[in-house]
């Protein structure tokens, strides 16, 4: 069945009150399909459907929504029945879901919860959430180096229920130091009786549960982990984070950087009404505003030059569009390089005369063709005008896209800020400088055209 028809059939069952039917529909369905049909659902639905659910069907479904979503099915629960789901969901998005609640609401919530959940749960929102802290779930299944491999399967077998996601088993000693590692693969091609310090692997890599977000997934990505744990100063074993989690960072990091390189602002997407996503984008467009005076001054400043050599205009736009999209381009490139690569001074020297290069080439590929489009169609000197600035403000837009991230990345400043319309922007300036500046020194030889 389509999603459309589910919806339907789902709506017919909650009019009749079919509860089992629904449930026999629900239990084919991932959690996601659910948390899709819940959003399609209308309104006057959502309190009967989350009646006809377990509390473990609304544990799950609560996990694929929103935050917004979630609070409103909190809400509707109330504190009892919402106490209940919250003992059964992840605790790091059980964390993440509180964080979003006034400080009273959230105090209502873990008071009504167990108390061995409750204090999991705030042990991970006293962590920094954009960390390895912020981001671990403690719910995790370790061993002891003394455990042989049949108390290793039994241990497994009793909590495989409590860990959110078994990937490896973590070994600790007496004093809860990290201390090995050991894969499924490991246990069943051991005899049971080998003790797990025998078969575990010593060299674990780990993260401190300090460590940025972004820092981590780059740490994932480099060893192929489906999980790494998360310790403290002292390599105590506090929580694990896995490729799920890292995943979700990956695309709200990359979402982050693309707001920030177009301008747009942080959080707005389809559902965001018109009046917020314009006060979260009116600071950058004002500020490119009076920066874009600056370009209107210059075309005051040279307004003799485009008296006498009207033809210029022509060619202006063309002047300014390419050296803004070369400045975007390298923007880009910087952006990501930052966000994948550790950059060390030589990194970054290769990085800029590597993009004066291209800036070159392109440059002068653009150029030469323009000079003979120029040539063809007007004059040769003015095609020479044309093709010079071309060449020397692509060069330009290429540096300015390169070295501006660069020089906010060693100030301390997120390169993501040095967004696409300001590079456009100042690129207007400089390449209007440079065409209008060559133009006037040729305009004996371009006058009358």
């Amino acid at each position: 069945m389509t999603e459309d028809q589910l919806l339907v059939l789902m709506i017919k069952y909650l009019k009749d009150s079919k509860r089992g039917a629904l449930q026999q529909m629900l239990d084919e369905l991932h959690p996601y399909d659910v948390a899709q049909l819940y959003r399609s659902l209308p309104d006057k639905h959502h309190h009967k459907f989350l009646t006809f659910l377990t509390p473990d069907q609304i544990a799950d479904l609560i996990q694929e929504l929103d935050s917004d979503m979630q609070i409103e099915i909190l809400h509707r629960l109330g504190i009892e029945r919402s106490s209940k789901v919250m003992n059964l969901m992840d605790n790091d998005d059980l964390a993440d879901l509180l964080n979003e609640l006034s400080v009273e609401r959230i105090q209502e919530f873990l008071d009504a919860m167990k108390d061995d959940e409750s204090e999991k749960v705030q042990s991970l929102m006293g962590y920094d959430p954009e960390t390895a802290g912020g981001l671990m779930t403690n719910q995790f299944i370790w061993i002891k180096e003394d455990y042989t491999v049949r108390q290793a399967v039994d241990k497994l077998k009793d909590y495989a229920s409590f860990s959110e996601n078994i990937y490896y088993l973590y070994v600790i000693n007496e004093e809860k130091k990290l201390v090995g590692v050991v894969s499924y693969r490991d246990l069943l091609i051991a005899h049971i009786d080998d003790k797990i310090k025998d078969i575990m692997f010593n060299r674990v890599v780990s993260v401190p549960v300090d460590m940025d977000q972004e820092e981590v997934a780059r740490t994932i990505e480099r060893y192929d982990f489906i999980a790494i744990p998360v310790v403290d100063q002292q390599n105590t074993l506090l929580g694990i984070i896995t490729v799920d989690d890292v995943i979700d960072v990956v695309i709200r990091e990359a979402n982050e950087d693309i707001e920030k390189l177009s301008a747009s602002g942080k959080d707005i997407d389809f559902q965001t009404k018109a009046l917020t996503a314009s006060a979260r984008r009116l600071p950058w467009l004002v500020l490119l505003l009076f920066i874009g005076l600056v370009s209107g001054s210059i075309i005051s400043n040279f307004e003799e030059t485009l008296e006498q050599v009207v033809a210029l205009i022509f060619f202006m736009p063309m002047i300014a569009g390419m050296t803004g999209n070369t400045g975007t381009q390298s923007l880009a490139v910087v952006v990501r390089g930052i966000v994948t690569q550790n950059l060390d001074r030589k990194t970054i020297i290769h990085l800029v005369f590597r993009e004066l290069r291209v800036g070159i080439l392109i440059g002068l590929t653009c150029g030469v063709l323009i000079f003979v489009i120029g040539t063809i169609w007007i004059n040769i000197t003015l095609g020479f005008v044309v093709g010079v600035s071309l060449l020397l403000t692509l060069i330009t837009g290429t540096l300015a896209g390169t070295i501006i991230p660069l020089f906010l990345y060693r100030m301390g400043v997120d390169p993501a800020v040095a967004s696409g319309p300001l590079i456009t922007t100042l690129n207007d300036i400089f390449s209007l400088m440079i065409y209008f500046g060559i133009a006037t020194a040729f305009l004996t030889q371009l006058q009358g055209l």
